[in-house]
């Protein structure tokens, strides 16, 4: 799409997406006029576009689409039926999807770096990003979320490098391949390849098959910095090996295994900072420190230093941006603080990434009793594939509580999780979980049963029906009560 000429109007549908979002960022910077639609908008993605002033309309309407725009971006959670999808075909609108776009107007030009694999993707990509950036190296990038160290998900800078999250989920309702095929990377990070997506993967082997795709993508003259698993937990390897057996670019591992270019010893972590060592090819490199909590942190940052490396970044610039480097919203994002008790928001979309924030929260908070409030909301919580799993990862916290699945009715009864399994699974695993239907009884049920020095992880990839306010808010309700009734006495 050429801007030429005029002021294109570009329309998207589902623009709170975290990538919709970006995208429309970008295109109002580039000059287009934006507009956007969606079901519902919530932090951080609503104050994101009301800052950049984009209108979003409220709900899906197809007078949305008036006066007609000269193209329509469908965003990949927008499927036949929607109104405003239905009008766009009825009307013969121009539209396409985020990645082709995105390919054809940012991309082409650039050296592309794509971040990719089941977790991990987004904090790499805001870690690269802010190394490039203190480096002098201005990039571009796209981040599936707001990198607190640039307050956005996205820039457009005047360097080589385009630097951004590569997702495996599908492009569009007319394009079910995944959308990191569009963007023809010269060098990927791959930070772990696992079965997740349940809705649109059948199993672990479709998911390979995607990766093994991106992988073929990569050209002889790139690179591909991979992880190399952790010493005595080999569990990724053999779906990470099936997928780079084939590369035809070098190959750089980063983890504790033998084969690792990049390695992690002398790891520690603090209350407020975690620091370690890092060996390449074997010997003392440089020593590292950062603000974040959690091992698999290290590991991110020990992939994004790699790939800063192989690009000219000097170990001394790369050290400095580490340690200033701040996180992700919604990312181990401590929400609130309210009489001693810590409420922290984190994005869990999967049984892994559950694990590792509460392994993370283990190590920043010991001693404290760990709550984890669950909202089973993405396409693989919601179903049943991973539910042993869930139910394990669930259990490493000392008080865990489970809300209904979200938006239960548009999962098949047969493959949907079933709360009561899971909650006697949960048992099994030696917790005994609440299963409370919705935010308001959770907070309702347990705010009186919260004492100083609990840690609360809420783990969900939504909304959670304002729990993230309603929690804090009745903790300090509760706190005043207490007051009020002891100055009484």
């Amino acid at each position: 799409m050429n801007n030429s000429g005029g002021k294109k109007h570009v329309h998207l549908i589902g623009i709170c997406g975290t990538a919709m979002a970006s995208l429309a960022g970008m295109l109002k910077e580039r000059g287009f006029r934006v507009t956007g639609s969606d079901a519902a908008a919530y932090p951080p993605m609503s104050d994101f576009l009301h800052d950049l002033d984009i209108p979003v309309a409220q709900p899906f309407d197809a007078r949305n689409l008036e006066p007609r725009p000269d193209l329509v971006v469908v965003g990949n959670a927008i499927s036949r039926g929607n109104v405003e999808l239905e009008h766009v075909l009825d009307q013969r609108l121009d539209f396409c999807s985020l990645p082709q776009l995105l390919h054809d107007e940012f991309l082409r030009g650039k050296e592309v770096i794509v971040v990719a694999g089941t977790h991990g993707k987004t904090t790499t990509t805001s870690m690269l990003s802010w190394i490039f950036h203190c480096a002098g190296l201005d990039p571009s990038f796209l981040i599936g979320g707001i990198a607190e160290n640039f307050g956005s998900s996205f820039h457009l800078g005047a360097g080589e490098h385009f630097i951004l999250e590569g997702d495996e989920y599908d492009t569009a309702f007319f394009d079910k391949g995944p959308k990191f095929l569009h963007y023809f990377p010269d060098a990927v990070i791959l930070t772990s390849v696992e079965f997740d997506h349940a809705d649109i993967y059948k199993d672990l082997d479709a998911v390979e098959t995607a990766f093994k795709r991106l992988v073929n993508l990569v050209p002889r003259r790139g690179r591909i910095i991979a992880f190399d698993g952790v010493a005595g937990n080999a569990s990724e390897s053999p779906s990470l090996e099936l997928c780079l057996a084939k590369a035809f670019c070098p190959v750089e591992r980063y983890g504790t295994g033998a084969r690792s270019n990049w390695r992690v010893i002398e790891l520690t972590f603090g209350s407020e900072r975690t620091t370690w060592t890092g060996l390449h090819g074997g010997q003392r490199w440089a020593q590292f420190e950062f603000a974040l909590a959690g091992e698999y942190n290290v590991w991110n940052a020990t992939a994004a230093a790699a790939m800063a490396f192989s690009w000219g970044v000097s170990r001394e610039a790369i050290v400095a941006a580490l340690r200033t480097f701040k996180s992700v919203k919604r990312r181990l994002e401590v929400k609130a603080r309210v009489n001693g008790v810590t409420i922290i928001d984190d994005f869990a979309h999967h049984p892994t990434a559950i694990a590792e924030t509460l392994k993370a929260l283990r190590a920043r908070y010991p001693g404290s009793r760990l709550w984890a409030i669950l909202e089973p909301r993405s396409n693989t919580l919601r179903r049943r594939v991973l539910q042993n799993d869930l139910a394990r990862s669930l259990a490493m916290a000392d008080e865990v509580v489970v809300a209904d699945v979200f938006r239960s009715e548009a999962v098949p009864e047969n493959d949907r999780l079933e709360l009561a399994a899971l909650a006697a699974e949960i048992e099994r695993n030696g917790r005994r979980p609440r299963l409370l239907p919705d935010a308001d009884s959770i907070v309702k049920t347990v705010a009186p049963k919260m004492r100083s020095g609990d840690v609360v992880a809420i783990l969900s990839n939504g909304g959670f029906g304002a729990i993230y306010e309603k929690l804090p808010a009745r903790l300090r309700q509760l706190s005043e009560t207490t007051a009020t009734a002891q100055n009484t006495d």
